[in-house]
């Protein structure tokens, strides 16, 4: 099992306009074994079972005192924050000119 875990908030998933999946930090192991190929199906697989896990947690500094509960190694991904634009609804009408 990996020592080293990786604490981040995921972002917006571009699928869906909500973001409430985002505001949860989540906790990952990362995979130092390399994968291997499967010759009859093509499958990549590892016998490192923890690289699957993914723990939530409600804020980073629930994370952060579970990993160091645990004795782990760990690094913050600090989320980017989001830059919102104000729009109205009458600047879809407003003339633009094409450039050529």
């Amino acid at each position: 099992m990996s020592n080293i875990v990786k604490i981040y908030q995921p972002t917006k998933s571009a699928m869906q306009s909500g973001r409430i999946l985002s505001k949860k930090w989540y906790l990952t192991f990362s995979n130092d074994e390399s994968l291997q190929r499967d010759g009859l199906m093509g499958w990549n697989g590892s016998s490192d079972t923890s690289s699957q896990v993914r723990l939530s947690f409600s804020s980073k500094e629930d994370a952060i005192n579970y990993v160091k509960e645990k004795g782990l190694e760990f690094r913050v991904i600090e989320p980017k924050k989001r830059k919102v634009q104000s729009k109205s609804y009458a600047g879809n009408f407003e003339y633009k000119p094409v450039s050529s």
